[in-house]
């Protein structure tokens, strides 16, 4: 399939389906490892066949034909699930737009949202997940449930079964597929941080990802040979990474598996086996801090092959030449240690794919010394969102690899780092200004700082916007909750804190004596508003202020995130 020929997100669905034979169309494709209470279904488990996948986004396209015009936005909200796809392939082939949205928004995030983009139509998984935004629809606003709970509201089961003889005349439909959108089409808005507040809605084309398909695949291509991949998928389809990668896992035609939690992370992929696996900092922490504590119980002689493992495993990662003693010893390393640790992975894994956030260096030569390879990458929502990824064959964990060749990346005089190519956004919905402010000459500013290695990898040494990055690679604007832990009297001044760690903490500036009650209460309230990743759940009470004269605001009285940061480390890090 020749990528560049492609028009859109579904044409990609649809020929995938058509490169398949009879039997390879009744494979399975979706599955969810959560369980479900359906006493038609084994085990709990529910799976969906490429056949079932192609026929259910034709007739729920089709019913949603009826509903939206062309670029009409609809709001998709839902858990990861089978159902998440078939609901976002359906919408665009319908001439729709996707609106993903979390399912740890604030009321705030959900009400702003719905507002601003305006959506015609409503898909949301269950009743938990329509409560949170209920009361924030408009009258005229179709609402589809995937899950029957409400026979007031439409829902997929209704949709599916209401005429079979409809339902067989669709399947046998060579019309598969609207072939009147165009590459540079509007297939997403994904709503982002702010740093002003509210979220800015990305427009990302079908383009744009398919351009970043296109990357991918260059980069996976030395893993994957001719059997399909498998992939287990948890992180959350609203994100632009994951919202990416299930359009990569079409193209390869992959078999994808729907993770139960996090917590179960580990275990789901023992069970499943995947041939790689894409996700955040947070998840490589986790790992590197249970092998970790595993290897630290060993002694004597597993303890000693151990570390040789690390040593050498470095060694070689770094492209640095071994003895022939060391050699040998590797050798042992391989059989001993590294395949066994793979095989706890399933046995098959290729690749780990880190993006959404920086992975720190040392846990990044770990994973992959230990057997583990795990390649780095760097991106941006605006960017569809991905702009480099190391190359399996030549990894170099301290930079994200070379940017992949469907765009061009140069660093501003001031260090920044500008991307260019079909994987840019549109724009920002309904925010030309902001817009205006990123976008130049086609050039997507990214507020990154840089730079580009002889080699031709790019590097990342700083952030020139005032963004946190938490492990789960979420966006989080510091100054929002800033502002609004400062709307209590009490509160002087406030510095959130949380970059590259699983949660926020803060420094509050206050006559803490008195007061120390009172604010407790206040960010409990706060924490209410906020969504889950923007919550305070830690924080240290200081007296001295943030001043112009002890260095710590710059003249126009914005806080010097460095200098305060340089003071504080060492309490911050106290509270974590």
């Amino acid at each position: 399939m020749k990528l560049k020929e492609i028009n859109s997100l579904v044409e990609l669905f649809f020929k995938k389906i058509e490169e398949k034979n009879s039997k390879e169309k009744k494979e399975l494709f979706l599955t969810s490892l959560k369980k479900k209470n359906f006493p038609d279904m084994l085990s709990g488990i529910y799976a969906y066949s490429w056949e079932n996948v192609d026929l259910k986004v034709k007739v729920l396209s089709n019913y949603l034909k009826d509903i939206i015009s062309k670029d009409d936005r609809c709001i998709l909200l839902s858990e990861n699930r089978p159902e998440w796809l078939i609901s976002d392939l359906s919408i665009m082939n319908a001439g729709g737009v996707t609106v993903p949205l979390f399912t740890t928004y604030s009321e705030n995030d959900y009400e702003y949202i719905i507002n601003d983009c305006e959506p015609k139509v409503c898909i949301v998984s269950n009743a938990e997940q329509l409560k949170k935004i209920k009361r924030y629809i408009k009258e005229k606003t179709i609402v589809i449930t995937i899950d029957k709970f409400d026979e007031e509201t439409e829902n997929f089961e209704n949709i599916f079964l209401k005429d079979k003889t409809d339902l067989k005349t669709i399947s046998k439909s060579t019309v598969n597929y609207n072939n009147t959108i165009r590459r540079n089409d509007l297939a997403c808005i994904i709503y982002t941080s702010g740093t002003t507040g509210n979220p800015k809605g990305v427009m990302l084309s079908h383009g744009g990802i398919l351009s970043n398909c296109e990357g991918a695949q260059e980069i996976l291509k030395s893993l994957i040979k001719k059997d399909s991949p498998v992939f287990l998928t948890w992180l959350p389809l609203s994100h632009s990474y994951e919202h990416t990668v299930q359009y990569v896992q079409i193209l390869l035609g992959a078999r994808i598996f729907y993770a139960e939690s996090l917590e179960k992370l580990l275990p789901n992929i023992a069970m499943v086996k995947p041939t790689v696996m894409t996700a955040v900092p947070r998840f490589y922490q986790n790992l590197y801090s249970k092998i970790s504590l595993n290897f630290s119980k060993q002694i004597g002689f597993k303890k000693n092959l151990i570390t040789n493992t690390i040593l050498l495993g470095t060694k070689i990662l770094n492209k640095e030449s071994l003895s022939f003693k060391q050699k040998f010893i590797n050798f042992f390393c391989e059989i001993l240690v590294r395949r066994k640790i793979r095989n706890q992975f399933g046995g098959r894994l290729k690749a780990f794919v880190s993006g959404g956030g920086a992975l720190d260096q040392k846990i990044g030569e770990f994973l992959n010394s230990i057997g583990l390879p795990t390649l780095q990458g760097y991106g941006l929502t605006e960017a569809s969102p991905v702009v480099s990824c190391n190359i399996p064959e030549k990894i170099k964990i301290e930079t994200v690899g070379p940017p992949f060749k469907t765009n061009k990346v140069k660093i501003a005089d001031d260090g920044e780092i500008l991307v260019k190519g079909e994987n840019v956004m549109l724009g920002y919905w309904n925010m030309k200004k902001e817009t205006d402010e990123v976008l130049k000459n086609g050039w997507l500013y990214t507020g990154d700082i840089g730079e580009i290695t002889k080699e031709g990898n790019l590097k990342i040494t700083d952030r020139k916007k005032e963004i946190i990055v938490n492990l789960g690679g979420d966006n989080i604007s510091p100054t929002k909750i800033e502002n609004l832990l400062c709307l209590n009297e009490k509160i002087k001044q406030s510095f959130v804190y949380g970059d590259k760690k699983t949660y926020l903490v803060a420094l509050i500036v206050t006559d803490f004596d008195e007061n120390k009650n009172e604010i407790q209460l206040n960010i409990e309230k706060l924490n209410k508003n906020l969504s889950t990743i923007e919550k305070i759940k830690k924080y240290k009470l200081i007296k001295q202020e943030f001043t112009i004269e002890n260095g710590m605001m710059t003249p126009t009285l914005k806080l010097k995130r460095k200098k305060i940061l340089e003071k504080y480390k060492e309490d911050l890090e106290k509270l974590y």
